[in-house]
């Protein structure tokens, strides 16, 4: 299997409760890193299928914290950020939503994030 010689296989980190949502937020406001996040449902087709691609932008994209959370298990962070719909990509910064992209739209989200980060880089320079 691809991808066996690395002990984190995955990239994107899954939110089960509001107290790992805010330690995740909290480190990153603290080291400065941007976070993407899925907003999604087990229920939800579309959101299930960006899962995939979701974890090939988390590869493509290693400066950036991507979160994943389940609407259902971590409702607080959802009505938060005023989600509505199933799935919605939140670009955050500093702990604030700079972005927000609700549907399964791959083009437009690897779109959106590449000019995030960019953006953030040349703050940074």
């Amino acid at each position: 299997m691809e991808g066996l010689g690395q002990q984190n296989k995955t990239r994107v980190v899954k939110v089960d409760s509001l107290e790992s949502w805010d330690f995740y937020v909290t480190q990153a406001i603290n080291q400065g890193t941007p976070i993407v996040i899925h907003f999604t449902a087990a229920w939800c087709i579309p959101s299930v299928a960006m899962n995939p691609f979701f974890e090939e932008l988390a590869s493509s994209f290693p400066d950036v914290l991507f979160l994943t959370v389940d609407v259902d298990e971590v409702k607080e962070a959802a009505t938060k950020l005023e989600i509505k719909a199933m799935p919605t990509f939140v670009l955050m910064k500093n702990g604030a939503p700079v972005d927000k992209l609700v549907g399964a739209n791959p083009e437009e989200i690897r779109k959106r994030i590449d000019g995030f980060v960019q953006s953030i880089r040349v703050h940074v320079a």
